[in-house]
């Protein structure tokens, strides 16, 4: 990217983890005719810098930047295309390594998309059996929280009201809502990362955000410490999440 012309845009950093509807939510922020996405933008970094086993781990790392910096210049102050004054940034906390300075981050306008641990390590078990607490992002939810602040939504809530929490949010974001954002059309995007074929499958059949589901956070044994560590940075961060 190049220098941006267009620096009144709103550059919005929505901070989540795993197992937390945010790639429909991206898909929702995509839908508005004056948003641009990027997805994971921070994943080739995180990758090329531990020795997580992702699935497509080469092919991840070929094709993004892998130095934290360019990626967050290019976050913060690259070229928009014309006519766009949102950029919606998905990224997933837990790729925000330690030696990542905190505050390359200032230049951005922070959310934050919570789940609670219970239902997300539920889930997240299914994919990888021993999962860690820096495998979540919640730790460094909180800790970006405390020191940029932003709305949070809740998935929950964001299921249980669509249209009611993205009106919440986007008011919150200074953007307005659209209500582009409910629904979207079926199949991929080019935006998609090259890990799509991995993880996506259901968005891609999806065209708008799925009912919402009450379901039973049964944990394994082995991870009721896990649930136990995380529980203090989602309360810190529930506390304050918006109410649609």
């Amino acid at each position: 990217m190049t220098a941006d012309t267009g620096a009144k845009a709103t550059r919005i950093a929505m901070w989540s983890g795993p197992r937390t509807v945010s790639t429909a939510l991206m898909r929702s922020f995509e839908n508005r005719p004056d948003t641009v996405v990027v997805d994971e933008p921070l994943y080739g970094y995180y990758l090329a810098h531990t020795d997580v086993d992702h699935p497509g781990r080469d092919g991840i790392i070929g094709s993004m930047a892998t130095s934290w910096r360019q990626v967050l210049d290019d976050l913060t102050s690259g070229h928009l295309p014309d006519g766009t004054s949102v950029f919606y940034q998905k990224h997933m906390t837990h790729h925000l390594l330690p030696e990542v300075d905190r505050s390359a981050l200032a230049g951005l306008t922070h959310a934050f998309l919570i789940r609670d641990p219970r239902r997300l390590l539920a889930s997240y078990a299914k994919v990888r059996a021993r999962p860690v607490l820096a495998d979540l992002g919640l730790e460094q939810q909180a800790e970006i929280y405390r020191a940029f602040g932003g709305p949070v939504i809740d998935a929950a809530d964001l299921l249980r009201a669509p249209q009611a929490a993205l009106e919440a949010v986007c008011d919150a974001l200074g953007i307005g809502f659209d209500p582009a954002m409910l629904s979207w059309p079926a199949g991929p995007r080019p935006t998609d990362g090259v890990w799509a074929p991995y993880w996506y499958d259901r968005v891609r059949r999806s065209t708008g955000f799925g009912p919402y589901r009450e379901s039973a956070a049964e944990l394994p044994a082995d991870l009721e410490p896990l649930a136990a560590q995380c529980q203090p940075f989602y309360d810190e961060l529930a506390a304050q999440r918006i109410r649609p």
